[in-house]
């Protein structure tokens, strides 16, 4: 293609209203899921596309988001707003300083509504909270950080005997081959990776390969179509009191399957400390990742919501999520709304409230947990959270029962 050729089609392809922005934007993703050679008819087009999108979008859009304080800020000078003006949003006087001047972040209940009776979008309310996410890049993968010899232990891979055969890249591409490999058509690379993981001491590339392998064991699962609207805080709260059952994990399982969510069993790779993660797979299903990292009851349950939580209000095309429940992560608002929902799906707070003083034998939990229809491991768990003392009724929890219970369905 001459110089005076492309400059021609260049110009004719300039978008001209926001219409043909869309179709552009969804033409160009099209393509990209068919990872084209640059040098064909898809490629050149997918070339010139990119090229005409981004001129469109230098002129109508600034992608750099603001942090929630240049928002703030903003919105009040656009509404010419004094900072006692935010007391209704943010609470005191001291609290509106601290948020402003950067000392304290945004809690859930600020960011809600700052975005509702300000108009701040969410996205940027949040966006503090998004540096925790791993943009996973693959042109800048080091594919020899991969844990090879752990996933030749556990039957992942195979590795060439001679160590002159040995790559990397190669043995990846084969490992991720059903989910599209290590091309942009697999899901493994579109997202981001929101690990909650205060000791930031877990490697990118053990946590990318649990996920891969959660991905990867979810194929083999054949489930009915998923919708959103299916999940609700009643549908939290049922789920939950399956844990009355004796086999409720596995009835979890099979409900959640029911409707269109895949749950696997994957136990955690050295040196992590994942509870579990949700991610969505290539046709849309959501996907929960638990590493049963505790076999007892209680985490269980509160890892189970927990995901489901983050389904419920925070998946998407573009973010993954991993997570280690010993981790507060109290500056991540997401995880905060998460760990929010569970509770309230597992013991109501005004139950809670109501007769948390009166919990002080195993007869009154289990009783409490009749109530509910819940598992006393649940109640137990709670009490041991809320008292930071873990050697309080140790033999409620469900301790050593989750794996005999899952069996077979628990991936090594």
């Amino acid at each position: 293609m001459t110089v005076n050729c492309q400059r021609t089609l260049e110009e004719k392809m300039l978008i001209q209203n926001e219409e043909q922005y869309i179709r552009y934007l969804q033409e160009i993703n099209d393509l990209i899921d068919k990872d084209p050679d640059p040098t064909t008819p898809d490629g050149e087009r997918a070339l010139l596309l990119a090229l005409a999108i981004k001129e469109y979008e230098s002129k109508h859009f600034f992608f750099n988001k603001p942090t929630a304080i240049e928002a703030i800020r903003f919105r009040m000078e656009e509404q010419n707003l004094k900072q006692k003006d935010l007391i209704h949003y943010i609470g005191s006087k001291s609290k509106v300083s601290e948020i402003l001047s950067g000392k304290s972040n945004l809690t859930i209940a600020m960011i809600r509504k700052l975005n509702q009776h300000l108009g701040i979008p969410l996205d940027v309310l949040v966006h503090d909270a998004e540096i925790h996410a791993t943009k996973i890049n693959l042109g800048e993968i080091e594919w020899e950080k991969f844990p090879f010899q752990e996933m030749k232990k556990r039957n992942w891979i195979n590795l060439p005997q001679k160590k002159d055969d040995f790559n990397p890249k190669e043995i990846m591409a084969e490992f991720l081959k059903p989910i599209g490999g290590i091309s942009l058509k697999s899901i493994m690379w579109r997202r981001s990776l929101h690990s909650r993981d205060s000791t930031k001491k877990s490697n990118k590339y053990v946590l990318l390969c649990w996920v891969a392998k959660v991905l990867l064991l979810a194929e083999n699962i054949k489930v009915k179509s998923y919708s959103k609207q299916i999940i609700t805080k009643e549908y939290l709260k049922d789920l939950a009191k399956l844990s009355r059952f004796d086999k409720g994990p596995l009835l979890a399982k099979e409900m959640l399957e029911h409707d269109g969510i895949k749950l696997i069993f994957l136990e955690k790779l050295t040196n992590t400390k994942v509870d579990g993660g949700c991610f969505l797979d290539k046709n849309g299903h959501p996907v929960i990742g638990m590493t049963l990292r505790y076999d007892r009851l209680d985490n269980f349950w509160h890892t189970l919501l927990h995901e489901m939580a983050h389904i419920y209000k925070h998946l998407t095309n573009d973010n993954q999520f991993i997570d280690n429940l010993d981790s507060s992560a109290f500056d991540d608002p997401l995880e905060k709304e998460a760990d929010e929902i569970a509770s309230e799906a597992l013991i109501p707070i005004a139950s809670w409230k109501k007769n948390a003083a009166s919990l002080l034998s195993a007869i009154s939990i289990e009783n409490f947990a009749k109530q509910l229809n819940l598992h006393p491991a649940i109640i137990a768990g709670r009490i041991r959270f809320e008292t930071k003392n873990y050697t309080k009724f140790g033999n409620l929890i469900g301790q050593g029962q989750v794996k005999n219970i899952i069996g077979e369905y628990l991936h090594k």
